[in-house]
């Protein structure tokens, strides 16, 4: 294939690709890039991308693009590093691999009962996975950042990916994403930085804050209510205010920080919104935030 024509254009356009494991959450972060602005296809073959592209960035027609691709699409797979080439010499391309391990992807086919794309007769839905794994690896290599959905909602994965991508920031620019979860239900393999809150008190043991969550006023009092709370908020931001600047320095896109306590309901959101405040007025940088497991 040759260069793709950048017709009409001022300047480089992103183009973000959705790719990853079936029923790991791709339609839905495809969905949130388009309620993002983004002009979005799905499984588009390989034939088809060079016309695509160029017609959807004619005359600035479309200054942002997603594209998934999935199993399916096996000609594009099987050529995709020529592809990628291509879009990298004339485009800004970010690869998103989203994935989920065994047990979550099982589950989510079970719930929806949709059936896995390479499930037949002889191949049964534990093993369609680790081929589809193997089909992809590839793929996944080449990715700009793997996202493990296997705890995510589909309302969690659509607020990270609209943290992501939701806006058009300057090359310069980091998206920061805080992320609260509880470490019973697993760390979220995405974070950059992750800090233990466990060894704050829990307010789950306190009966009039228990049905409550950490962004309600009386819990983040409670949590924040003992010197040693303040002295951990006054390091951690300490280290942060150190460490942002200079991942932005260095060209760091992303910064993903996550806070983690027992069930991630109490402490680690209340900790969160704090840092999200901080963030705002020092960093002047509106950070996404996820609290995982606070419903």
């Amino acid at each position: 294939m040759g260069r793709l024509k950048t017709i009409g254009m001022t300047e480089k356009q992103t183009i973000v690709i959705i790719s990853g494991l079936s029923g790991s959450g791709k339609s839905v972060a495809l969905r949130a890039l388009e309620d993002a602005g983004f002009f979005c296809t799905d499984n588009l073959p390989l034939t088809l991308i060079e016309s695509f592209v160029s017609i959807v960035t004619l005359n600035n027609h479309a200054q942002r693009i997603g594209i998934g691709i999935d199993i399916r699409e096996k000609e594009f797979l099987h050529d995709f590093d020529t592809v990628l080439r291509a879009l990298r010499d004339s485009y800004k391309v970010e690869i998103v691999f989203l994935e989920a391990d065994r047990d979550a992807l099982i589950r989510r086919f079970k719930e929806t009962r949709r059936p896995h794309p390479l499930v037949s007769e002889d191949i049964g839905i534990e093993a369609a996975i680790e081929t589809e794994k193997a089909m992809l690896l590839s793929l996944r290599n080449e990715a700009d950042r793997i996202v493990d959905t296997s705890s995510y909602t589909p309302h969690q994965l659509r607020h990270m990916i609209t943290s992501l991508f939701g806006f058009s920031a300057p090359d310069s620019a980091m998206t920061i994403t805080l992320i609260s979860f509880g470490y019973k239900f697993g760390i979220p393999q995405n974070a950059d930085l992750l800090f233990d809150v466990r060894f704050m008190p829990n307010p789950n043991f306190v009966p009039a804050l228990k049905e409550m969550n950490g962004t309600e006023p009386r819990v983040t009092d409670f949590v924040f209510g003992t010197p040693c709370a303040r002295e951990f908020m006054d390091k951690t931001l300490s280290l942060l205010d150190f460490l942002i600047p200079r991942y932005r320095g260095e060209g760091k896109a992303y910064l993903t920080i996550g806070f983690g306590c027992t069930g991630g309901r109490h402490r680690s959101p209340a900790i969160v919104e704090e840092v999200a405040r901080h963030i705002r007025r020092v960093h002047a940088t509106e950070p996404g935030v996820i609290h995982r497991d606070m419903e």
